[in-house]
């Protein structure tokens, strides 16, 4: 996966250098992964590849960077603040939508893309430039050569239109349009500084070109590879301390008002759990594999309170797993079921949990982990998950077998 994704960046943005540290520093996470020499040659190649057929060529050609006024750092951090607004909201939008989307019924799955790319479509109508990649307009705002008022109903228009898209089931994307809103912000900014302190700021396009880097910076959480890349796809080395700067406010605030990262986030919403460095740490000790075991304390989700707590009273388990056509989706105990049934008998078993976000493990976390988890929620039994699919049962770990594995009678 680091090495497609470093080849895949190094020939779409030509940004060679930019791939090897994405892949490292967001896919990998370690500067120094075991993969790095892979990474490096997958990048150089795609990179050769892409200068033999189209040319050695800067994604955008713009105008040779100038600091006028040193308060013009002052300007780039104002300018910092608003990318790490922008990616927040961006993020929160996409996320949101994508939940809601997410939420509907399985019969309206065929429809969601059409109800994404119809009020795309209405919005290109009157806006074109809010279509495709817009690399061009791009191109046009880096070089001051384009309408402030059109820059700002962009940024708006774009951040509505991409999330709507992304979520609905329709391309979206993030890096293209992490870049095309950090430039419409920046020269919306920067157009506003000039015209108050037009002696001490420099031309909009200076500006948009470090709002590129200030969103991309918030959006995916990369801030070297954000540097990194506007260099390389500029050229332009002078804009290296102003886009540190903004990358450095932007990604403060965007991390204290949006704690997961977008990348996690989507891939938790899709139900996949990668493992952390923590997860990494603790292989080899005592891990929740090594005591799982098959489960059998399931519940149907159609079950009624009423039906469900029947056969939990029937057995010794108070604890039971809830799964429906994807999988498991939640757990529930018999002091919940005693609980609803007083609000309603008859309500479905499956309306107790939340799918999306229920107790369980996966094999490879520690079994101190999985008795945190029961305690915090006051069951017995946890579901054992597949880190590609949170619904695939992989087995259950118990109270029983934890305290087991600590000696503890």
């Amino acid at each position: 996966i680091p090495v497609g994704a470093a080849a895949a960046i190094a020939a779409a943005f030509n940004t060679p250098l930019a791939a090897v540290l994405f892949s490292l520093e967001e896919i990998m996470g370690d500067l120094h992964a075991p993969v790095m020499g892979a990474v490096v040659l997958a990048s150089a190649t795609a990179w050769m590849v892409l200068r033999m057929l189209l040319g050695n060529h800067p994604l955008f050609k713009v105008p040779q960077y100038q600091l006028v006024s040193p308060a013009e750092f002052a300007v780039y951090a104002v300018l910092g603040v608003a990318g790490g607004l922008v990616s927040v909201a961006f993020t929160k939008l996409l996320l949101g939508m994508r939940a809601r989307f997410l939420r509907f019924p399985q019969n309206t799955v065929w429809f969601q893309p059409v109800a994404g790319g119809l009020l795309v479509g209405v919005v290109g109508w009157f806006v074109p430039q809010v279509l495709g990649v817009g690399y061009g307009f791009v191109g046009d705002a880096l070089n001051g050569n384009m309408a402030f008022k059109m820059m700002l109903l962009l940024v708006v228009l774009k951040l509505l239109t991409v999330t709507t898209s992304y979520a609905s089931g329709n391309a979206g994307g993030i890096f293209g349009p992490a870049l095309f809103i950090g430039a419409m912000l920046g020269g919306t900014v920067g157009t506003v500084a000039h015209r108050l302190f037009p002696a001490y700021t420099a031309t909009p396009g200076a500006y948009a070109l470090v709002g590129m880097g200030a969103a991309f910076a918030g959006i995916v959480r990369a801030p070297m590879t954000s540097v990194l890349m506007i260099f390389e796809m500029t050229q332009d080395y002078a804009v290296i301390v102003p886009l540190m700067i903004a990358n450095l406010v932007s990604l403060f605030i965007a991390s204290r008002l949006q704690h997961e990262p977008i990348y996690e986030a989507l891939a938790v919403q899709d139900g996949i759990h990668l493992p952390t460095s923590e997860t990494r740490r603790r292989y080899g000790q005592r891990q929740v594999r090594k005591v799982m075991q098959t489960a059998s304390q399931l519940l149907p989700a159609e079950n009624t309170v009423r039906e469900a707590l029947e056969r939990v009273r029937s057995s010794a388990s108070r604890t039971w797993l809830v799964t429906d056509r994807r999988g498991v989706i939640g757990v529930v105990n018999l002091a919940k079921l005693e609980q609803e049934r007083a609000e309603g008998a008859d309500k479905k078993v499956g309306d107790l949990v939340d799918a999306l976000a229920f107790p369980h493990v996966h094999s490879d976390q520690g079994l101190d982990l999985a008795l945190e988890r029961m305690g915090a929620n006051q069951i017995e039994i946890l579901p054992v998950v597949s880190r590609a699919d949170v619904h695939k049962l992989e087995g259950i770990v118990t109270l029983r077998d934890v305290l087991d594995a600590y000696g503890v009678t």
